[in-house]
């Protein structure tokens, strides 16, 4: 871990873990090794101990080898296992330094250490745009380069298309099959996911969740005021079951999404 990151967060444990991460990181990837980047609510500041988990990029030279992989996976294993303090809290995906500059949609699958402790290869899709722009507004380097030489900047409208996509691909199913929301923490994450989805529609810029679940209470007003406060006390107070509740705010915003897409498009051809 370089110098000026030798303590990157406020958390000497989570510190600790970090440097014994990078180190087997570095040591498994060799010359493969580009940057490691520090990410989400511990890079923006709002990293709540009993809910958030510690995430993580590492930048590759290319895409890496099977038996690279193999190591990986077995020195993951090997830090959940340790018995290290937040050890079972990593998650973070390993990224091409040429997919990490801007979004491919054809080179979508990258591994993954996932936040269950399993290690494999995921596809990572268009809310991937959304986590590459804060990687690049907030991501601390832990080695390498900064994230700002790494990833180009993303303008409001490419935010708000990446936001649209997210809604489409990942939320929209569950209006169908909402098998993820039967849990109550999954149904907080999702209503303030929501927030954060409607605030970049409207503002083109991405924000934590909390300021945009205070901006939606305000303006999406009385009728989801409370689903959000319950979803902020969330894991501090209980979460009583509000599936239905959560149903239809996500159908709400995709409501909202849908005439955002249509005002976009008119706009589009007006301007041809």
């Amino acid at each position: 871990m370089t110098a000026h990151a030798t303590h990157p967060t406020a958390y000497p444990d989570i510190n600790a873990l970090l440097y014994v991460l990078l180190s087997g990181v570095q040591t498994v990837l060799g010359d493969h090794f580009i940057a490691m980047v520090l990410s989400g609510s511990l890079a923006s500041g709002t990293f709540e101990p009993q809910r958030s988990d510690i995430d993580f990029v590492v930048v590759t030279a290319d895409v890496l080898p099977d038996e690279m992989l193999s190591a990986l996976e077995a020195m993951h294993a090997r830090i959940t296992a340790s018995g290290l303090k937040w050890a079972t809290k990593l998650e973070g995906s390993y990224i091409p330094q040429r997919a990490l500059r801007r979004y491919d949609p054809t080179h979508t699958h990258h591994p993954a250490l996932r936040v269950d402790g399993s290690f494999g290869v995921d596809q990572h899709g268009s809310d991937w745009i959304i986590q590459c722009h804060v990687i690049r507004e907030q991501g601390v380097a832990l080695a390498g380069p900064p994230p700002q030489t790494l990833i180009d900047p993303l303008q409001p409208n490419d935010l708000r298309q990446a936001m649209l996509a997210t809604l489409r691909e990942w939320w929209s199913p569950m209006l169908h099959d909402p098998a993820r929301l039967y849990s109550r923490e999954y149904q907080a994450y999702a209503a303030l996911t929501m927030c954060r989805a409607l605030y970049t529609l409207q503002h083109g810029t991405v924000v934590p969740k909390l300021v945009a679940a205070r901006w939606a209470q305000e303006t999406l007003g009385e009728r989801w005021a409370a689903l959000i406060e319950r979803a902020l006390a969330w894991p501090h107070a209980p979460q009583p079951d509000r599936l239905s509740e959560t149903l239809d705010l996500i159908r709400h915003t995709l409501e909202r999404s849908q005439q955002f897409d249509i005002q976009q498009i008119m706009i589009r051809r007006q301007s041809q």
